[in-house]
C-alpha cells in the first residue's frame, strides 16, 4: 500500500494567506488611528506647556514676547521696543521660551500676539485693548463666539496632520491638503486676529470642511491673575 504525506493543497494555502491578510489590514487601521491620536495628544500637551511659558515670560518681562526671528532662529524678533516691522504673527519663539520647536508630526508652531501686549514699554494693564478673537462652530455647524470679540492676547496653532499651510523643518510651506478645508483657510489669514477652533472632521461636508487644526489661545484672565500674584499688576 502506498503512502501519501500529509500537507496543504494551493487552496488551502490560498485561504490561510487571504485569512492572514485580513487580519494584518484589520490591525493597520486601528494602529494607524491610535498613532495620530497620540500625535495630537502630544501637540495639544506641548502647545498647553508653550501657553504656560508665555504666561511666565509676561510675568518675568511685563509684557509676551514677538515671534521667532525665522525658521531656523526660535529667538524673538524684536527690535527695542517693538517687534521688528510691528509683525504680530510668525512661528512660536521656541528658543526665548523654551519649548518644543515642531510638533508631532514635524511642523513649526503659528505664533500671534496682539501688538500692544509685546510692546516692552510699559507693561501692560487690565485696560489694555486686546484684538484675537476666537470662533467655534456650534452643534448645526453654525459659527459661533469661544471667546468675546477682540478678547485674546495671543494664540498658538498647529496645522495637524495634514498640515494645510504649515511650514515644515526647513521653513517650507505644505501645499494644499484638499478641497473645502474652509476653516483651515480662515486660520491662515494673514492679520493674524481671528481663529476658528473645532472638532477635527476628515470630511469636506462638514460644516467648515475637513478641519485638524490644534488651537490654543492664551486666557487673559489667566494671564492677568498670574501676572497680580507676582505683583506685576495692582
Amino acid at each position: 500500500m502506498k503512502k501519501y504525506a500529509n500537507g496543504f493543497t494551493l487552496v488551502e494555502i490560498s485561504i490561510v494567506l487571504v485569512i492572514v491578510g485580513l487580519l494584518v489590514g484589520g490591525l493597520i487601521t486601528p494602529l494607524g488611528v491610535q498613532l495620530e491620536q497620540r500625535r495630537a495628544a502630544d501637540t495639544r500637551k506641548a502647545m498647553e506647556e508653550a501657553r504656560e511659558a508665555l504666561a511666565g515670560f509676561a510675568v518675568r518681562n511685563g509684557y509676551l514676547p514677538c515671534p521667532a526671528i525665522s525658521a531656523s532662529n526660535g529667538l524673538e524678533d524684536r527690535s527695542g521696543e517693538r517687534c521688528t516691522n510691528e509683525r504680530r504673527i510668525g512661528f512660536l519663539p521656541w528658543a526665548t521660551l523654551g519649548v518644543q520647536r515642531l510638533d508631532a508630526w514635524g511642523r513649526l508652531y503659528l505664533y500671534s500676539v496682539t501688538p500692544a501686549f509685546s510692546d516692552s514699554a510699559v507693561v501692560f494693564r487690565l485696560n489694555t485693548p486686546r484684538d484675537i478673537t476666537i470662533a467655534t462652530r456650534d452643534a448645526p455647524g453654525a459659527l459661533v463666539q469661544a471667546s468675546a470679540d477682540n478678547d485674546i492676547p495671543a494664540v498658538i496653532l498647529s496645522h495637524g496632520r495634514n498640515g494645510y499651510g504649515a511650514y515644515g523643518d526647513t521653513g517650507l510651506r505644505v501645499a494644499d491638503a484638499g478641497q473645502g478645508n474652509i476653516d483651515e483657510k480662515a486660520n491662515l489669514a494673514p492679520l493674524g486676529t481671528a481663529f476658528i477652533s473645532r472638532d477635527p472632521s476628515d470630511s469636506g461636508r462638514t460644516p467648515g470642511g475637513a478641519y485638524d487644526d490644534i488651537v490654543v489661545w492664551l486666557s487673559p484672565n489667566i494671564l492677568y491673575n498670574r501676572m497680580v500674584a507676582a505683583g506685576r499688576l495692582p
